[in-house]
């Protein structure tokens, strides 16, 4: 009985050893963690987050790509016309004043996100990359996004979720943002665009290639060479308009399926579903009122908006709403 006691309390004291973390020592991160009220969440795709080295901070009132000298909140106020030094605020819709005091601090806890939070917004950001693309929201617009989708499928996370991020003006309050890299969707007099970001080469296969005038486009993946998942041009019709799109890259559908799971994971009222008709098919255009107010799950800017097409004619819905609900039924 002595030495079975005395053994338990050997077993215990190694358990403890093991689990003991020590004054100092580092935590480190797997690499595809996002960021929810400050915890981490496994999305297994790759994950830079605004406080790693290479990721794009959506915190600083500083312009990231303006010259250093010169990128202080009194020029970029003077130079960019910017109004105010905050890219984001505070989710505010359906909180109590008291919900709101609290979280005025930044104390947020998951449960009370989770019953804000019912919607995640697709967007193309017409600029092509990721990094072009924070540029343009940061320094530019003075916008932001929660998330930006590289080429190589590399996803960025620029901001905790707890905050409204300012990507989609009426559902800001109630969703999450991703910006998928694409030059984006055009009607037919202006579809020319495209040719200067994909090429077709001898042997008839289409090449995501951005233009040489763009300088340095920082994508992670170095080489990097991109192809349309359907090597075809795509057309459709979003808000009555005819557009022409080619598809994003196999890279960033991987990554958007995984991180579309992990969010209707972290955030139940996130329904991992879009907007359909009677007949189930895709809703092409901008939801009336009532629509937008019943709908939880995934959805297109052009849902939100009525002067949004993105994220175009191409983005496969099928292929990403099944990939995603496929994952949550492995992980259950």
């Amino acid at each position: 009985m002595i030495v079975a006691s005395f053994v338990s309390y050997l077993l215990t004291l190694s358990i403890e050893s093991a689990n003991a973390v020590g004054v100092g020592e580092p935590n480190a991160r797997t690499g595809d963690e996002i960021v929810v009220c400050g915890q981490f969440f496994h999305t297994t795709a790759p994950v830079v987050l605004w406080m790693d080295p290479g990721g794009y901070d959506a915190y600083r009132v500083e312009r990231r790509f303006a010259p250093l000298e010169k990128a202080e909140w009194d020029f970029s106020r003077e130079e960019a016309k910017l109004d105010t030094p905050n890219r984001y605020g505070i989710r505010q819709d359906k909180l109590t004043p008291e919900q709101l005091e609290q979280v005025r601090g930044g104390g947020w806890t998951l449960p009370l996100l989770q019953d804000v939070v019912d919607q995640f917004v697709m967007h193309y950001d017409v600029c092509g990359t990721s990094e072009r693309c924070f540029q343009v929201l940061h320094d530019s617009r003075g916008l932001s996004v929660h998330f930006m989708l590289d080429i190589d499928g590399t996803i960025y996370q620029t901001l905790d979720l707890k905050e409204r991020a300012w990507h989609a003006t009426i559902s800001n309050s109630r969703s999450i943002g991703v910006e998928i890299a694409s030059i984006g969707a055009y009607p037919a007099d202006k579809k020319s665009v495209l040719d200067k970001w994909y090429v077709t080469d001898d042997d008839g296969v289409v090449h995501l290639r951005p233009p040489r005038t763009i300088g340095h486009i920082g994508v992670r993946t170095k080489p990097f060479y991109g192809k349309p998942a359907r090597q075809e041009l795509i057309n459709g019709t979003i808000q009555g308009q005819e557009l022409y799109q080619y598809d994003f890259t196999p890279e960033q559908y991987d990554s958007l399926i995984k991180l579309t799971a992990t969010l209707s994971r972290v955030f139940p009222k996130i329904e991992c579903t879009y907007p359909r008709d009677a007949e189930g098919d895709l809703i092409p255009h901008v939801l009336t009122d009532q629509e937008w107010r019943d709908f939880h799950g995934v959805l297109g800017h052009y849902h939100v908006q009525r002067n949004k097409t993105d994220p175009g004619p191409a983005f496969d819905w099928p292929k990403v709403i099944d990939g995603a609900q496929a994952l949550l039924k492995q992980s259950r």
